[in-house]
């Protein structure tokens, strides 16, 4: 019998990308998850999104070994496409997931608020069927019917995440 012990997460951190290699790391991360572990095509991994996104990289401290990755595009200064979250297989336990959906957030609310966005913005997503209620979790709701991009069935999901300015 498996005890009820949670085991701990192991230390980490989260980083905006700057450097090319670090883009890179999030690359291997992302062809491992969807390439390799889900079958994705690997020619649909990098796209014309990739220079314009921003990165965030979850990388185990002190070793800096790559784990998880998400980006976000500005779409305007009110709406954005978180895209690309991906955690290794043998780390999902950890909640690594929610915690690159969370560092996303807060650089969409420094983002929205430097560009004088009050109120609510929209981040969407499109969720691969599997996983939308890991998002309904963080609070996107469902938005159309489900739809076919690059060969799976995905849900169009929303938040409307509230800005801490007044």
């Amino acid at each position: 019998m498996k005890p009820d012990i949670q085991t701990p997460a192991p230390s980490h951190e989260i980083i905006t990308v700057q450097a090319s290699q670090d883009r890179e790391l999030c690359y291997c991360v992302r062809i491992e998850v969807f390439h390799h572990e889900q079958k994705f095509p690997l020619d649909t991994e990098i796209d014309e999104y990739e220079d314009i996104a921003t990165h965030f990289l979850l990388r185990l401290t002190p070793s800096l070994d790559p784990v998880g990755t998400i980006r976000v595009q500005a779409l305007d200064a009110q709406h954005y496409k978180l895209s690309r979250l991906a955690v290794l297989k043998e780390y999902r336990r950890f909640n690594f997931g929610k915690e690159l959906v969370d560092a996303l957030h807060d650089w969409v609310r420094a983002a929205a608020t430097q560009a004088s966005q009050t109120g609510s913005v929209q981040i969407i997503t499109h969720s691969q069927i599997p996983v939308k209620g890991f998002y309904a979790r963080l609070d996107f709701t469902f938005w159309g019917d489900e739809f076919d991009e690059d060969g799976a069935p995905h849900q169009k999901m929303i938040l409307y995440l509230h800005l801490d300015n007044n």
